[in-house]
């Protein structure tokens, strides 16, 4: 069993190391006022990524269930992952519209960060060993 001191000093360290912006509800919305002065959608770009996160959980959970508990990868599975990764395209297309860019774009950007980071294909080394500021 966990003490409770320990819990509440955990609490207390979370509390700590929680920026403001997640605490604040000022600090929240000029954050938002930030972003939409870049000129990206601070709601269309929320909507997006909690959208991702959310769909991408339901794509895993397919494959969890294929891959960890006898789920049949049938064309039942398969037409369900499809709709899933629809979904995720479609918040996907929420985050360029929010971004005021387009889906080929991203498209691009990606091809450009592969090819610099694999130039002979993939290797395990280059992806364990980035360059500095290959995120």
């Amino acid at each position: 069993m966990i003490d409770s001191e320990y819990l509440l000093d955990y609490t207390r360290f979370v509390d700590e190391v929680t920026s403001n912006e997640s605490k604040e509800p000022q600090a929240f919305s000029d954050s938002l006022d930030v972003i939409d002065e870049f000129g990206v959608s601070p709601e269309r770009i929320l909507t997006a990524a909690i959208g991702i996160g959310a769909e991408g959980g339901e794509f895993m959970e397919i494959v969890k269930k294929c891959v960890f508990q006898g789920k049949p990868m049938d064309d039942e599975a398969q037409y369900h992952m499809k709709r899933e990764l629809g979904d995720i395209i479609w918040y996907v297309t929420q985050a360029c519209i929010a971004m005021g860019i387009s889906l080929e774009n991203v498209i691009d950007t990606n091809i450009q960060k592969l090819e610099t980071r694999y130039p002979d294909g993939f290797e395990v080394f280059r992806s364990e060993n980035r360059d500095e500021g290959d995120i």
